[in-house]
């Protein structure tokens, strides 16, 4: 009788996996275990090339594998809150002063208060991603998948957006010195850790169709001049780039004082779209592909 033919396309060598199972068998010296088992050798500075290396595949292989080749970047503070948390703080700071009226106190209560001025961009965030991902989930063939920073604020906002209309999301999470935890609105197959910012920044730019900027700080500058710069020296195709709340972001930078002295181009500010819905920057991403909404 022939053989089954399936038989001559299954895997014939052991598995790395199963190398793994039969080392850990014996109790032997550090020395003698595989080398791709070993943390205290994989952690060393000699070693800082395959660690970059195993930090760019292992989300690269699982976006892959999900066939997800297009996303929407949303980036902005981790310090807003949404409406409801926002709305919380500022009626306890309210009953704190009220019981005890002191300085300390009347600089929370004004804190509070923007905070919950604030918490529009936590609010539009989350509109903006529903509405990219229930395009998406109409038109798989046209899907532009979230993805965010991962974390509290405006990047919590950006996944639970996404959850609320039925779609999946990514979060790229960075280890700090400040513990931040992944929100629980990240698509759990799609939640990623970090170590090194370069790659992180790699993986937000590498399938990016378009990105939103909500109001930030240093982290959000840094990602959005990145991006900036990678389209203006033309490493990078255009996309769209859209900075929500005109008058914040042109309050922060003068791009026309940029041009007057001829550090950039009039060219180059016209890769900048600003925004001031949710409605609005979906509207920019979608005219720019020509997309039927």
């Amino acid at each position: 009788m022939a053989s089954d033919p399936h038989q001559l396309h299954e895997r014939h060598l052991a598995s790395a996996q199963q190398s793994l199972e039969a080392a850990e068998k014996g109790q032997h010296h550090s020395s003698y275990r595989l080398a791709f088992a070993d943390n205290a050798f994989l952690m060393q500075d000699e070693l800082r090339h395959v660690r970059l290396q195993l930090e760019y595949l292992k989300p690269q292989l699982v976006l892959e594998q999900h066939n997800i080749n297009a996303t929407i970047v949303v980036f902005g503070s981790a310090r807003f809150l949404s409406p409801q948390q926002a709305q919380t703080a500022l009626a306890l700071a309210e009953k704190q002063l009220i019981e005890t009226d002191s300085a300390e106190h009347r600089l929370a209560l004004k804190r509070a208060s923007r905070q919950l001025d604030n918490s529009k961009y936590y609010a539009a965030s989350q509109q903006f991603a529903a509405l990219a991902t229930r395009f998406s989930c109409c038109k798989p063939d046209y899907a532009m998948t979230i993805i965010s920073g991962g974390g509290p604020g405006v990047m919590e906002a950006a996944n639970r957006g996404a959850m609320d209309a039925g779609g999946e999301s990514i979060g790229l999470n960075i280890v700090l010195p400040k513990e931040q935890h992944p929100n629980s609105y990240i698509t759990p197959q799609f939640c990623f850790q970090f170590h090194y910012f370069a790659i992180r920044k790699m993986h937000f730019l590498q399938r990016a169709r378009a990105l939103v900027a909500f109001p930030g700080g240093f982290g959000t500058l840094d990602e959005l001049f990145e991006t900036l710069t990678l389209i203006q020296t033309k490493k990078s195709e255009r996309v769209p780039v859209i900075l929500y709340d005109q008058a914040f972001w042109q309050r922060l930078i003068n791009f026309d004082m940029l041009v007057e002295e001829g550090l950039i181009s009039e060219e180059d500010v016209e890769l900048i779209q600003y925004a001031d819905t949710p409605e609005h920057a979906w509207q920019l991403i979608s005219d720019f592909y020509q997309l039927e909404t």
